[in-house]
């Protein structure tokens, strides 16, 4: 998909200055600049956190001293303890991470339970059949990563058990009347750092409770806090810089049974694991359970201290984590049937249903559709009369205020901007997509259905050294708030394309300058080897380290590729007649015309003995089908010609009449 660019700040003067003081490179200076980290001391704290950054008093969080004294009284007379999670990694984690404390601390196992809501029959949060029925043996009810929003379902468990909830999320507009509420984003509250996820605000509270009853601050466990931290996609800053950065350290030597079996079924041989192998390889493992079994098998896997049974349940995580693929790509086959035939350059926005499609697999396949074709994307799993839903979104387009613009047609719904979930009974399903779908047309321009790659600044591979990309990751780990740095280069040529893999999938390249070639990978596009041999690009890309035999060479990853400006040649009326000729041509004599464009264009040449630009191409594929002369069919993944009758008005065109603008 080709992307636009958008060039973040020119640091100049002043980045040079920032590293002078720092002592590194002007590059990785303009890199703190371009996170807004301008300042000496600040860089230092962000690029040393474990040493220069120190932990956050829990006790400034408010309602933490009431838990940590209902809790030590809780333990002290021997108490039944329910920790009540939520079946995300974030919330795994959490009640992991308190039951480890709580064992630590001195309670019985006999005296500790966690509680994780089957997501599918009881959904996210309380419910009042649960705490019903854990009131009967539960004296203390302790929430993590949920409860903020569950003030009806509090009320009704008042003289059954204490609650004390401990959440991250949003509060509404009541809070649950219980022993204590420690959320950092409640009004007045004096916690400096606002961004933690459910198992930090977990960690804060096992610190509280370790100072108190152990005499110390408990440092246990950073490993499992990291792992929810990466997984819940909160700002990798401040605080949770600190804590993802030492847990990070401490994966590879932990002592966690479990996390050393997932580790292991992860296949992650290296010396180290980063946040992109947290987010890709692990939290997808233990995601598989709650999206097709239960929540509760990733819990096991992370309180077990055997290792037998912890090898046992990773490897059937991955064994769900495999069949979790297996039901993704289904139902994302089953999305693309029904789009077959669908102009999607008219489509302002997709909306699919479904029978019997997994509910806890939808949202990865919406996410997958986004990447495709970057359009507002809602699936739908219907079972009866009733449907449930995952949304995503791009990023002009507010998911939550899209849907409560269309909430007469909904029985439920909730989210934030880019994800959301709903529900709607069945026979609603057209009203709501055309409601949705005008919603869509009128808040976004053709301009906001093109993705932007958010450059760095521009930097030529071949002025990368080893030494800078050991530099640049000092910048680690990646995330939401520090993103992986990309850089672009421009008007570059490849050499010596060729696809590679076992089906020849992925492509290898190399750019040159002057006597200095740089290898660059792009996973997933082996067949346009051809073309990049062949015509100028601009290419966004993030340097590594390629490590081989003994050997580190510096490599590109390609993130996105455009035409340069010197090959962004819009076709002019000579240019339009030879495109629709060759076309006519491919239709008469039944040669498939495929939808893809690079594919065209590398046919154009074979048959009409002279070469165009891919992105004369795609203008002159976009004027005519805007025409109403070439028309997509996706189930047959290829275009057809409607020969007109009368003669063409190319005014009638968007792109032809935009063409001077």
């Amino acid at each position: 998909m080709i992307k636009r660019w958008n060039i973040l700040s020119d640091s100049g003067e002043d980045a040079r200055k920032l590293a002078e003081s720092l002592g590194v490179s002007e590059v990785l200076a303009r890199l703190l600049w371009n996170r807004n980290i301008r300042t000496t001391d600040a860089a230092r704290v962000f690029l040393d956190p474990e040493h220069r950054q120190e932990f956050y008093d829990p006790f400034l969080m408010t309602g933490m001293q009431a838990a940590v004294d209902r809790i030590a009284a809780a333990i002290s007379s021997g108490e039944h303890i329910t920790i009540y999670g939520d079946y995300d990694v974030d919330g795994m984690t959490a009640s992991s991470l308190l039951y480890h404390c709580l064992r630590f601390l001195g309670v019985a196992a006999e005296n500790v339970r966690i509680y994780i809501p089957d997501r599918f029959q009881e959904g996210y949060g309380f419910n009042a059949k649960a705490l019903t029925k854990l009131a009967e043996t539960t004296d203390l009810l302790v929430s993590v990563d949920c409860g903020i929003s569950c003030a009806e379902e509090v009320a009704g468990t008042r003289g059954k058990m204490d609650i004390v909830v401990t959440d991250h999320h949003l509060p509404g507009k009541e809070l649950p009347s219980c022993v204590a509420v420690v959320n950092p984003h409640q009004a007045g509250d004096a916690y400096p750092d606002k961004n933690l996820a459910g198992v930090g605000v977990a960690f804060k509270l096992c610190d509280a409770l370790s100072r108190t009853l152990a005499e110390k601050p408990w440092n246990q466990g950073l490993e499992l806090v990291a792992l929810g931290t990466v997984a819940d996609v909160v700002p990798l800053t401040g605080e949770n810089r600190k804590i993802v950065r030492m847990g990070l350290h401490r994966m590879m030597e932990t002592k966690n049974a479990g996390l050393k079996a997932l580790i292991a079924v992860a296949e992650n041989g290296a010396k180290r694991i980063s946040s992109e192998a947290v987010g890709f390889h692990l939290a997808p493992r233990l995601n598989a359970a709650g999206r097709l079994k239960s929540a509760m098998l990733g819990v096991r896997l992370l309180t077990t201290d055997d290792a037998a049974e912890a090898a046992e349940l990773a490897t059937y995580l991955d064994e769900l984590n495999r069949e979790r693929q297996s039901v993704e790509h289904a139902i994302f086959e089953k999305a693309e049937e029904q789009l077959a035939g669908t102009d999607m350059a008219e489509l302002p926005a997709i909306v699919l249903a479904g029978e019997g499609w997994h509910p806890g697999v939808i949202g990865i396949v919406a996410s997958r559709l986004v990447e495709k074709y970057y359009k507002p994307t809602i699936l739908l799993s219907i079972d009866g009369d009733i449907a449930k839903g995952s949304c995503r979104s791009i990023e002009h387009l507010h998911m939550h205020d899209a849907l409560a613009a269309c909430k007469a047609h909904l029985l439920k719904f909730g989210g934030h901007a880019q994800a959301a979930g709903l529900s709607l009974a069945t026979k609603d399903i057209e009203a709501f997509r055309q409601a949705f779908c005008d919603y869509a047309a009128a808040h976004l321009t053709p301009d906001d259905y093109v993705p932007t790659a958010d450059v760095e600044f521009e930097m030529h591979p071949a002025s990368v050294t080893e030494a800078l990309v050991d530099e640049i990751a000092r910048l680690e780990p990646y995330g939401e708030g520090n993103p992986l740095p990309l850089f672009g280069v421009r008007d570059v040529r490849g050499e010596n394309a060729r696809a590679i893999g076992g089906e020849g999938q992925h492509l290898k390249f190399a750019i040159r300058k002057k006597f200095q070639s740089v290898d660059m990978l792009w996973w997933s596009h082996g067949r346009l080897a051809s073309l990049v041999n062949t015509e100028p690009m601009d290419i966004v890309y993030r340097p590594a380290i390629n490590e081989w035999q003994g050997r580190r060479f510096v490599q590109g990853f390609v993130d996105s590729v455009r035409p340069a400006a010197s090959a962004q040649i819009f076709p002019d009326r000579d240019i339009l007649v030879g495109i629709y000729k060759f076309l006519l041509a491919k239709q008469n004599t039944k040669e498939k015309i495929a939808l893809d464009p690079w594919k065209l264009t590398q046919d154009y040449s074979r048959i009409m003995h002279e070469r165009i630009p891919l992105y004369t191409m795609k203008a002159g594929l976009q004027i005519f089908s805007e025409l109403h002369i070439l028309v997509a069919s996706l189930d047959e993944e290829q275009y057809h010609i409607q020969i007109p009758k009368t003669k063409l008005d190319l005014e009638a065109s968007e792109t032809w009449s935009k063409r001077k603008s």
